[in-house]
């Protein structure tokens, strides 16, 4: 298997994206600068944290016409899997392959703490080796992370269970607790918290590994979405 980690200018989680998933499942990772505009020799995009083009106008507005984003949206298309972790989320949100749209803490603060979550959909490429209700840690890092959708798009999120993590202790004022969703099809899943970064016991959690294991299984058992 072999994964794409899309590098804006702004992005700062690229090369912890790149070294979490080698450590989780010891795959090929290559950084793709925002300029390219295939990825078709990749199996799973994904888009990392940061300030892509220093979140001017609001967290990833710009990044959205990136030349790659045509690329990530043909991706997605064919079946594949694409991660966006935090301001990659609100990349994903901004292009339109996720609904919703991702606001300003309900507190005004930046917010950088592990965070309990609750597994909610253990049925998708990138959950399948969780146990459902599961209770996680994952870092949050964000002052953009509260997660919004009107009552049309919440009902469907849930009449496809495509809510995917839910906050224990809700740190930012998301609706209904959202911390992660998937799209309509499965095989694009957006978060806040970052998985990259509970990958080993020193950063007081390994619960991100089973994200990538769980993607990586699913694409090796050749179960694409499409």
């Amino acid at each position: 298997m072999k994964w794409a980690v899309v590098v804006f200018p702004g992005s700062n989680c690229d090369e912890d994206a790149v070294l979490g998933i080698q450590k989780a499942v010891g795959d090929e990772v290559h950084k793709v600068w925002h300029q390219e505009e295939s990825l078709d020799e990749y199996d799973a995009v994904v888009l990392p944290g940061g300030f892509s083009y220093g979140d001017y106008l609001r967290g990833g507005a710009i990044a959205r016409f990136s030349p790659v984003l045509k690329a990530v949206v043909g991706a997605a298309e064919q079946g594949k899997l694409v991660l966006g972790i935090c301001n990659g989320f609100q990349v994903l949100t901004e292009a339109g392959l996720l609904p919703g749209a991702l606001l300003r803490n309900e507190n005004l603060q930046f917010r950088c703490e592990l965070t309990p979550l609750k597994v909610t959909n253990t049925t998708s490429p990138f959950t399948n080796l969780y146990e459902q209700n599961e209770q996680i840690n994952i870092p949050i890092a964000h002052g953009e992370g509260r997660y919004y959708a009107d009552e049309a798009q919440l009902s469907t999120l849930q009449a496809e269970n495509r809510i995917a993590f839910q906050y224990l202790e809700n740190p930012n004022g998301s609706v209904l607790d959202i911390a992660g969703v998937l799209n309509e099809r499965g095989n694009v899943l957006g978060l806040m918290p970052h998985p990259e970064r509970a990958v080993e016991q020193w950063m007081n959690s390994k619960d991100g590994v089973k994200m990538f294991q769980s993607m990586h299984r699913y694409v090796e058992e050749g179960l694409f979405v499409g």
